[in-house]
């Protein structure tokens, strides 16, 4: 063991076992913990009540795990990360910092603007991967560029060779001397939870246990009780029916590869005992992690994904930016039971199942044609597991966005969508009181049960249960002129565009033939993160002269501005033979050779998102009059 001081930056691995960067500190001499809370950094996606409650358990978990080592974790509240380490570094003559890495748009940019700070000064920034099972640069087609759809993506991961790597926690930690002042704080000093929000938060630690240690517990209980029924039980909306684990995976508190190596340890159990059912579960849940991972790849390689969707055309969608029925939809006032439990069971909750998920954020961008960067932004703000990467996954999948996403003219009828998920209706009654009484054959379309049913169940449409905000029929009808308005508005910039590129075409569905990955290219000015005043309710991007990029991958330019000069040789030796292809933040084997793009910048569109108030309990307030992938997402364990 050498004699430096090592700065460990903890992020979203709140966990000592199989921490990379733990485990590097603590072989190379004494170790300086610290956690960083800079709100003003988080801009737009300042996260929301329920995933700040989260944050504040799991850091207190961590600090009484790493005081039992020997080690104090140093909590600083800041307005500047990069300011707050080189206190610590002063105070500590710490040499070296290090961190395990992040892949999310936001943290990329701040990340590399760091790591260039600190070797200014000549610190040595070491970071791992302690997220992901396979590095987003690590898987590449044959011909060098980004995979842009799952399934092709997955089979290259699964038919790759993964290191058997497996980190137990240091037995003991050599904390570093301090010499200088640090301004550490309290963990409730750092602000996560207010005297407003407390009465709230309590009800969530009736059935959540955040904390690394507890993480292990709900793994084994998963993998040891239901993995083996998962293939079946996985879309009972009203049931624990999923493994719980990702608000663990999305705070780090358990490495995806344990994860993954304990579920791989049972298929091979099972394939042995010819449990086929055991098999085919393990290949599910083993999806679902896959999605994780596809997240964290697509924001790398494409990092606007947050802000535009990944299909060229669909920035010709006519969105209907209309605020009341955003709000009636994150209220649970739809008329669609199914849709309207799983909206106030994430109000209530901070939670919902995988395929409730699917349905709403479906309604939302399918019935009533509402921007789906609204709906991923609503969901940044209430879910308990709020997973920026997974979101964007999942709401560009719902809307169309990906190449592989589902069928922008695919309308699913909620009530089809009740009678296979919730065929008995409990999830419904559960969370809809006002239909509790109504009889199976209507608790899912209520408006067409006669006045007599009606009647009996105490039920009055418009009054205590609202009539359904939009006939399916109108629906669908609205959904096919949005199409037909995209594809018009498309071909009349294409025909004004006489200059363009050959596009590299990408079939989303028989009816969408002209649908381009959008080009990613270095731009000479960059733009970065700004924090709002509105908090989370409303978000905003501004031009500043100091957003700097990873120094590995350049970021997007708006598609108007795209670089239309022939393709040079490295483009040609790549493959793409003269055509405007499917470029993101990967290059050719050849061209990352020879680039560098340490100098690149970004220039990123703003989007706002209609403002709900704060209610008393410090939440987005949803105004309600009586004060009150199938896998698409990564899985909810």
């Amino acid at each position: 063991m050498s004699s430096g001081k090592t700065i460990v930056w903890f992020r979203r691995d709140l966990r000592i076992e199989d921490n990379p960067a733990l485990a590097a500190a603590a072989r190379d001499g004494s170790v300086f913990p610290v956690y960083i809370w800079c709100p003003e950094e988080e801009g737009q996606f300042y996260p929301g009540r329920v995933s700040r409650w989260w944050l504040k358990q799991s850091l207190a978990h961590l600090e009484q795990s790493l005081k039992s080592l020997g080690a104090e974790l140093v909590m600083i509240k800041t307005q500047s990360t990069l300011s707050a380490l080189l206190d610590c570094i002063k105070a500590t003559e710490a040499t070296k910092v290090v961190v395990n890495r992040l892949y999310d748009p936001v943290s990329l940019v701040r990340d590399h603007s760091i790591e260039e700070k600190l070797a200014e000064v000549g610190i040595s920034v070491q970071s791992y991967n302690g997220d992901l099972l396979y590095e987003p640069w690590e898987i590449y087609d044959d011909e060098g560029r980004a995979f842009s759809t799952f399934d092709a993506y997955w089979d290259k991961c699964l038919n790759m060779q993964m290191e058997p790597v497996s980190l137990l926690p240091p037995w003991r930690l050599m904390p570093a001397a301090v010499t200088g002042t640090v301004e550490r704080c309290t963990i409730e000093g750092l602000g996560l939870e207010n005297e407003l929000e407390k009465s709230s938060n309590a009800l969530l630690g009736r059935g959540c246990s955040p904390g690394w240690s507890n993480a292990d517990k709900a793994l084994t209980e998963f993998v040891e009780q239901n993995l083996f029924d998962y293939s079946k039980s996985r879309f009972k909306v009203g049931a624990s029916s999923t493994s719980l684990l990702s608000p663990y995976l999305h705070f780090g508190e358990i490495s995806v590869r344990k994860v993954f190596r304990c579920v791989r340890m049972k298929q091979i159990l099972w394939r042995r005992e010819w449990k086929s059912q055991g098999e085919e579960s393990v290949n599910l849940f083993l999806k679902a992690i896959g999605l994780r991972e596809y997240s964290r790849y697509l924001c790398f390689n494409y990092p606007f994904t947050h802000e535009r969707s990944l299909l060229r055309n669909m920035k010709y969608f006519p969105w209907n930016a209309d605020a009341d029925h955003f709000k009636v939809w994150r209220q649970g006032r739809t008329g669609y039971p199914l849709v309207d439990a799983g909206m106030r069971e994430l109000w209530a909750t901070g939670w919902i199942h995988n395929r409730i998920r699917v349905i709403v954020s479906s309604f939302a961008v399918k019935f009533l044609l509402l921007p789906w960067k609204w709906g991923m932004k609503y969901f940044w703000d209430t879910l308990l597991d709020a997973d920026l990467e997974c979101d964007i996954l999942g709401w560009q999948y719902i809307s169309g966005s990906l190449p592989d996403g589902q069928e922008l003219e695919q309308l699913d009828c909620p009530q089809i969508q009740g009678s296979k998920f919730d065929p008995e209706g409990e999830y419904v009654r559960q969370w809809l009181p006002e239909l509790a009484r109504m009889p199976i054959e209507w608790i899912h379309h209520p408006w067409d049960a006669p006045l007599t049913v009606l009647k009996a169940a105490g039920v009055e449409l418009g009054l205590n249960y609202p009539k359904p905000i939009i006939d399916i029929d109108k629906a669908r009808e609205h959904l096919r002129e949005a199409i037909f308005k995209m594809w018009e508005m498309e071909a009349a910039a294409k025909s004004a565009t006489s200059d363009q590129m050959n596009e590299d075409v990408f079939d989303n569905s028989d009816s969408i033939k002209t649908s381009a990955i959008l080009k990613v290219i270095p731009k000479e000015k960059s733009s970065c993160l700004t924090y709002s005043s509105n908090d989370q309710r409303v978000p905003s991007f501004q031009n500043c002269n100091n957003g700097l990029l990873p120094r590995k991958r350049p970021l997007p330019v708006d598609e108007e501005k795209l670089h239309m000069d022939k393709p040079n040789k490295q483009n040609k030796e790549a493959g793409t033979s003269g055509r405007e292809d499917l470029c993101s933040t990967a290059e050719s084997s050849a061209s990352k050779k020879q680039k560098s793009t340490s100098s690149t910048s970004t220039s990123i569109i703003s989007f706002t998102v209609p403002q709900y108030c704060s209610s008393s309990d410090g939440r987005p307030f949803q105004d309600h009059e009586s004060s009150n992938l199938n896998l698409t997402w990564h899985e909810k364990i």
